[in-house]
């Protein structure tokens, strides 16, 4: 707005000002939970913006359906609590809305979102996911301004695979690194403690469907030449079963047993995931992963005879709060309170991402990647990072890795195991005709 002529001219920003709204996405992390903290700690320090606090239940379904709860009418040392509470504590979901598969769903998905946005006067939106809840957001983000609806649209990263691109990592990544390098410390321990003249193999399949980030991470366990893992297979690096069992048997021979960590998407030559189970599909259409440690073990003790035993993480690695990185939290906390004040200060269209300053020692700080560089886009494994043979990460990779997985947390308990966090969830009245 510009004063009269004859008066000194001054431009009027007018601050935008509504209801807040946090979701969560995709597969949950250990630290998810804290970003959304982060989001609602610091929307609470902008009350002259942020008016409400709510909270969509099952990610973008749940907003589908109208399903919001009031996060104002929970307590404080519960959202305090969110910071050490594994799982998605407001309800996550798989759902996306697909303009190229399924056009006229998307376009109806769409005017219902933006039935729900305006009618609970939703000015702030926050999206913790990974790759296709950032996706999510970008959509929706362009779509406010297709449709002049003021409104501020920022993801928050969350993923333990570790391969949103443009950020240094994700939180929840050094936490489940920290859980399955550990793992793979104890269990080595039991089975070395057990090895005979006989010889043994142990293979871990750890969570990663296209990017090894997670079976790296348990290098951190190998302090010295002789510990294990031994090998580690990555889904970026193809299969070589050849030169795999010969690897399984000089190890064998020189310490009489051999862990090797597997990534769930481990791929054949020609690109075929050996573990997929291709007469079942997931929520995008993917073959179902349930079974790269045991084709491994058949391979072991078929062409090897050498006893073998198979360990699945599956969701524990995901779910180990108990085990989390103190810097994760931090991070994931930092992450959140990063996104509203970019909100509040009038940036749509954004994913808050980390940026290291420096690794020794450790600094980081926050900054913002526009969301269309982030949708649908998947950060591998660099090659340099891995041994020239394949089998194990580099010296490069653990200086990048070593310091994720810093910092232990004093987690509140009772009767000697942990406590978490549960919400109340007092429910938004719905004002709209169901879905």
């Amino acid at each position: 707005m510009w004063a009269k002529p004859g008066h000194i001219l001054l431009e009027i920003m007018s601050e935008l000002v509504g209801n807040l709204l946090v979701a969560q996405s995709g597969g949950p992390t250990a630290v998810i939970n804290a970003s959304v903290a982060g989001v609602i700690q610091e929307a609470g320090r902008h009350p002259e913006v942020i008016e409400e606090i709510y909270g969509g239940l099952n990610g973008i379904l749940g907003i589908l359906n109208e399903e919001l709860i009031d996060i104002q009418e929970e307590k404080r040392n519960s959202i305090e609590g969110l910071k050490h509470t594994p799982a998605a504590a407001l309800g996550t979901c798989r759902y996306k809305i697909d303009f190229k598969k399924k056009p006229e769903q998307a376009a109806r998905d769409m005017d219902r979102l933006f039935q729900v946005f305006q009618t609970h006067n939703i000015r702030f939106f926050f999206y913790a996911g990974g790759n296709d809840s950032q996706d999510t957001a970008d959509k929706i983000h362009h779509e406010a301004v297709k449709r002049g609806w003021e409104m501020r649209v920022i993801g928050v990263p969350k993923t333990i695979d570790n391969d949103l691109p443009h950020t240094d990592h994700c939180p929840g990544y050094g936490s489940v690194i920290k859980y399955n390098a550990t793992t793979v410390m104890e269990v080595a321990a039991d089975v070395g403690s057990m090895a005979t003249d006989d010889g043994s193999c142990c293979i871990i399949e750890v969570m990663g469907r296209a990017a090894g980030w997670i079976a790296a991470g348990t290098i951190l366990a190998k302090r010295h030449p002789a510990d294990a893992p031994h090998i580690i297979l990555l889904p970026e690096i193809p299969f070589n079963e050849a030169g795999f069992l010969q690897k399984v048997k000089e190890t064998v021979a020189a310490h009489r047993y051999c862990i090797v960590v597997v990534g769930e998407g481990l791929k054949d030559a020609g690109g075929k995931e050996i573990g997929a189970d291709h007469t079942r599909l997931d929520a995008f259409g993917h073959p179902v992963l349930s079974g790269a440690a045991e084709v491994l073990e058949e391979i072991v003790h078929g062409k090897l005879n050498l006893k073998t035993r198979t360990v699945k993480l599956g969701y524990a690695q995901r779910a180990a709060a108990h085990c989390a990185s103190g810097l994760d939290v931090e991070e994931a906390v930092a992450c959140g309170g990063a996104a509203v004040r970019a909100a509040v200060e009038g940036k749509s269209g954004f994913m808050v991402k980390i940026v290291r300053i420096s690794s020794k020692p450790y600094r980081w700080t926050t900054d913002l990647q526009p969301l269309g560089d982030i949708a649908n886009v998947e950060h591998f494994m660099p090659r340099d990072w891995v041994t020239e043979d394949g089998f194990l990460p580099n010296e490069k990779f653990v200086e990048f890795a070593q310091p994720l997985i810093e910092g232990d947390l004093d987690l509140p308990q009772e009767g000697g195991l942990p406590r978490f966090s549960v919400l109340e969830k007092v429910r938004i009245e719905k004002k709209l005709p169901p879905r």
